[in-house]
């Protein structure tokens, strides 16, 4: 892949089969990569090349069928990176991951469409925008490129965005949001079956707000099945319930979450204890 902007039809198939659960089957896995040195989980931060290389490898021999990689914290109150800086984070382990595996599916979690092109050259399969591709030159690049794409809700943005979370309709408003951007990319040529939609657990909610999007998952898929993501791993919203104050401390309560998105026919969790979300998920998956 690398050299190319877009994945060729076979790769695209891979990419659609990584984003929905086989009938009968559990979540995809997607491992959490962070080359940064302030993302909320300290253990998931990896930033010397080689060591992110190894731990990606490591999620996919575990068992996870997407890394996800990211140069820019995005938790809430983070500031943001520069674009180069972002680009020199990512692009090199993005390299090294796909000379070492070459059918290994990468996304690369960013806001900025320069950032997502460099990622997609450099190997990366799809593009998970936290901002919902509110930049319309991510989505012209979506478009361009034909790639995965997974679309988040957020509202305002990192540094503002759990000031007061205000929703009249939380399930409502955010779900016809995110139905309208990727309906509208279909619209445009873009094959539904590689796009997911992730409800932004934490990103501009209150608990109750995460509570209500995690109760309603069928909301979210519409007319054409789109692919369901959840990204709750270790978040506050586990600490709030758990009582858990340190990010650490909330691998327990993030299983629980797993469970509930095993039984909701959730396709993708986005999760930062990738073996341990595996072996939970072979167990439900045999007792079931």
């Amino acid at each position: 892949m690398e050299g190319t902007l877009g994945p060729n039809l076979k790769r695209q198939k891979q990419i659609g089969e990584g984003l929905k659960r086989v009938e009968g089957g559990s979540c995809h896995i997607m491992g959490v990569l962070n080359a940064t040195p302030d993302s909320f989980h300290e253990q998931s931060r990896v930033q010397d090349i080689q060591l992110a290389v190894e731990t990606g490898l490591a999620m996919w021999q575990a068992g996870a069928t997407w890394i996800d990689l990211g140069g820019e914290s995005t938790r809430p109150g983070a500031a943001p990176v520069d674009e180069q800086e972002e680009i020199q984070r990512v692009v090199p382990i993005i390299q090294e991951l796909r000379a070492n595996n070459s059918s290994g599916l990468i996304s690369i979690d960013t806001r900025r469409p320069a950032v997502a092109r460099a990622a997609l050259l450099a190997g990366a399969d799809l593009v998970n925008d936290v901002s919902g591709l509110r930049d319309p030159r991510m989505i012209d690049l979506v478009l361009e490129a034909k790639c995965g794409v997974c679309i988040m809700h957020m509202q305002g943005s990192p540094g503002s965005m759990q000031a007061d979370p205000t929703y009249d309709d939380c399930v409502g408003e955010i779900s016809s949001q995110l139905l309208e951007t990727a309906r509208a990319l279909v619209a445009a040529g873009h094959p539904a079956d590689l796009i997911a939609l992730d409800p932004g657990i934490g990103f501009g909610k209150t608990l109750d707000h995460n509570i209500q999007l995690l109760h309603h998952p069928e909301a979210f898929r519409g007319v054409e099945n789109f692919a369901i993501l959840w990204g709750v791993s270790r978040k506050s919203m586990i600490g709030s319930i758990t009582e858990r104050n340190h990010p650490s401390e909330r691998l327990a309560g993030t299983l629980g979450a797993a469970a509930v998105a095993h039984y909701e026919h959730v396709d993708l969790l986005r999760v930062h204890d990738v073996e341990e979300h595996i072996d939970l998920l072979k167990v439900l998956n045999a007792l079931s």
